[in-house]
């Protein structure tokens, strides 16, 4: 099922092929831009920004996912967990050391993934619980 931007309202699904992928907590499913759920990855011009894109393409780009969107938006994309093959991609990112759980929007459920590695990574203001 491809679901419009339009449709995008929480409890829908979005499902289809990744076309592209911006950095590593943004891809394009289908031509809607989804912000991953929960996840920070560095930005493309900071440390571990362009090796965190390249593990999303490499397990993402031309693969099928599913998306659980929950409404929200952020900026010009939609927000929601999507899933592959292997699980949860914001899951698998962090877990390869790649990007940190952002608790504010996670409500904490990737923490325990995290590397020690990903300490260096400073969680930006907007991943802090208020």
């Amino acid at each position: 099922m491809w679901l419009g931007i339009a449709d995008a309202r929480e409890g829908r699904q979005l499902v289809g092929t990744v076309t592209h992928v911006r950095d590593g907590d943004t891809i394009v499913v289908n031509g809607v831009p989804v912000r991953l759920n929960g996840l920070h990855a560095p930005e493309l011009r900071e440390p571990g920004g362009p090796a965190a894109r390249a593990w999303m393409i490499e397990h993402t780009r031309g693969e099928q996912v599913v998306c659980q969107l929950n409404g929200d938006r952020t900026h010009d994309r939609w927000v929601g967990v999507c899933r592959n093959q292997d699980g949860d991609l914001a899951a698998q990112l962090i877990a390869a050391g790649l990007g940190r759980d952002c608790p504010r929007w996670s409500g904490g459920r990737y923490g325990r993934l995290e590397k020690p590695v990903a300490a260096a990574m400073t969680l930006p203001a907007y991943c802090l619980r208020r």
